[in-house]
């Protein structure tokens, strides 16, 4: 007789010195060669730790993603074909996406929450939003209490528009915020040893808990984009 063994995950342990070299080393190196020499430390040191990582926290923000490692290089004249980064998600796409994200280089950690880039479709929406004495106040609670953690909402990755959009007065009282295409909360952390423990995860958590509410509200009134995310 026999029995079917459920495979479990073990517990995230924080992720090891070797991520940060192997990452650094790509950095000074990216190219196959150095991908196949060090392939058993991608493995190891930093598939498997993310891995972890994924599995405890899926209960409470998942699904989550990772990116794979190759690059997309079609279009760029920046023929390096890996990453020097890993990351985690809870969206699927890049430009569009709305929710929490980690990315791990050789120099420390970055967590973000909120839309780092809106669609075009999804940025007239939100500049409807923030038109919306109701909506624009729920924004603002939203922006006081992560204020009051330290943790500042900015307008993401694309520039700010020089002047406010067509249709908008000049004067608007939010005129700053219609100049925005995202609505983001970034914080870095340079590597640390506190990086290499369990106790990592917290530091997770605790951002992506906090950022949770402005998701939320750009989840109500700006929402998904109707545009295909780009694979």
């Amino acid at each position: 007789m026999t029995t079917e063994e459920t495979q479990v995950t073990p517990p995230f342990a924080g992720f090891p010195p070797e991520l940060f070299t192997f990452l650094a080393g790509l950095e000074k190196d990216n190219s196959k060669t150095y991908w196949e020499a060090h392939k058993p430390v991608w493995e190891a040191s930093v598939k498997e730790p993310v891995t972890r990582l994924m599995a405890d926290l899926d209960d409470e923000f998942g699904p989550l993603r990772t990116f794979r490692p190759n690059r997309d290089v079609r279009f760029s004249k920046d023929k390096s074909p890996y990453k020097t980064w890993v990351g985690v998600t809870t969206s699927d796409r890049a430009v569009g996406g709305i929710g929490a994200f980690l990315r791990l280089d050789a120099d420390g950690m970055r967590l973000a929450g909120g839309a780092m880039a809106l669609a075009p479709d999804q940025i007239k929406r939100f500049r409807a939003a923030v038109d919306d004495a109701g909506a624009a106040a729920e924004f603002e609670d939203i922006r006081r209490a992560l204020a009051e953690q330290e943790l500042t909402i900015g307008p993401g990755m694309p520039p700010v528009l020089k002047r406010v959009p067509s249709g908008y007065p000049a004067e608007h009282p939010r005129a700053e915020l219609l100049r925005w295409k995202g609505a983001v909360v970034i914080k870095d952390h340079e590597r640390a040893d506190w990086m290499h423990e369990p106790e990592a995860i917290d530091a997770v958590r605790s951002l992506w808990r906090a950022i949770w509410p402005l998701k939320e509200w750009i989840d109500t009134h700006v929402g998904e984009s109707a545009t295909p995310p780009r694979r």
